[in-house]
């Protein structure tokens, strides 16, 4: 590597590095606590109580929830998905999504299709990668009981209108799953502003917590029909062989990830304490990174052109080569790192045209990068790009 500084952009994936605070918390857990929580009556083990306690009302005022009991940790994104897609769904209902899914909603809810004759309908978006409210509303039935929905793609970067499809989701009587994987951290989340009945999302991306962390937050009356996927000790109600169903226990069956909620906890801290800059600063660089790439003739980028409309995600693709190769290429030769294929999006892939070509390279900016980065990253993919051209 001769010493070449390491650029990581693939901060959709997972967000790296991790603020100092963030190391810096789980070190001092692991070498001098390591108890479990809601375990316990001895000293350590009531310190980490109260870390997940406080861990779970920051992240409630992070969204705006008026109870932290609303917040269940889960193992990640996709785990906290799959408790409400498959916590809530039963034989014969109906749930409309959009093309713009990660397969941590597409893949449970084929798994419905051919297992429970749950009926999808998924809505298509346009090239910029916009899905329309009104399809929404025209894919919706009368035994539609889930509208599922990204926040932003994880391909394009676009920010879908979650408040208006909530809108039309609750004039129809159907709940509404919002998957935050990817503005969780990066963009304001208000639950009860944009309509949202139930929000997953992983703590190890824009939230800046460690790999193995997770939530879901379920909106007050929604947990009497949301079913449990798991069973087992919560430390609660434990002279019982029946699972609990007070929140947040319900959806909280083993030990929890301590370490990780420590981690977590550092790293909404840390946000906090940048307030509303990092949207500036994320915009700024996504802005710089879209105009300096199309400018570079042979490349394709994806996305809306207003940077106000995505967040700090940019796909584009290379006349003449396959993903794979440049994104080999850009770490190989200048240690730039990002993420090529389908992202775990193949339908977003189908509707922006990639699905033929390998997909796309993703460009994904995180909290540390730089002006410099960026612009080291626009001069690699132009030096691909003239490589490919004089061939």
């Amino acid at each position: 590597m001769g010493g070449t500084k390491r650029i990581y952009l693939d901060n959709a994936a997972t967000s790296w590095p991790k603020p100092d605070a963030v190391y810096d918390a789980v070190d001092r857990y692991m070498r001098e606590s390591g108890a479990p929580a809601g375990r316990s009556v001895y000293a350590e083990a009531h310190q980490a109580n109260q870390i997940v306690a406080a861990t779970r009302a920051a992240v409630a005022r992070l969204i705006g929830a008026d109870d932290p009991r609303r917040i269940a940790f889960t193992l990640n994104g996709t785990e906290a998905l799959n408790i409400a897609i498959h916590g809530l769904v039963d034989e014969g209902d109906r749930v409309v999504t959009t093309v713009a899914e990660h397969n941590s909603v597409l893949r449970p809810l084929r798994e419905l299709e051919s297992t429970r004759g749950v009926r999808v309908d998924r809505v298509s978006c346009n090239v910029r990668g916009f899905v329309d409210p009104d399809d929404v509303r025209a894919a919706m039935g009368a035994k539609t009981k889930l509208v599922v929905v990204t926040h932003a793609s994880n391909v394009t970067g676009t920010i879908q209108w979650v408040a208006d499809i909530a809108r039309i989701a609750h004039e129809r009587g159907a709940l509404v799953l919002v998957d935050a994987a990817q503005t969780l951290g990066y963009l304001p989340v208000h639950v009860g502003e944009l309509g949202i009945d139930l929000l997953a999302a992983p703590g190890h991306k824009g939230l800046l917590g460690p790999l193995g962390t997770g939530l879901l937050y379920v909106r007050a009356g929604v947990e009497a029909k949301l079913r449990t996927l798991r069973q087992g000790g919560t430390g609660t109600q434990s002279d019982q062989d029946r699972h609990p169903q007070t929140l947040p226990y319900k959806y909280e069956a083993g030990s929890l990830n301590v370490p990780g909620i420590v981690g977590l906890s550092a790293g909404i801290d840390f946000l906090r304490l940048q307030g509303n800059k990092l949207r500036s600063h994320h915009q700024h660089l996504c802005e710089r990174l879209v105009a300096g790439l199309i400018e570079i003739e042979g490349v394709k980028v994806f996305g809306p052109a207003d940077p106000a409309d995505r967040v700090g995600v940019v796909s584009i693709t290379i006349d003449g080569y396959d993903p794979q190769e440049v994104a080999a290429m850009l770490d190989g030769a200048h240690r730039i790192q990002v993420r090529a294929g389908f992202h775990c999006a193949p339908l977003m892939h189908a509707a922006i045209g990639t699905i033929d070509l390998g997909g796309a390279v993703r460009f994904s900016i995180g909290v540390f990068n730089t002006e410099a980065d960026i612009d080291a990253a626009i001069y690699a993919v132009a030096e691909v790009a003239a490589a490919s051209a004089a061939t």
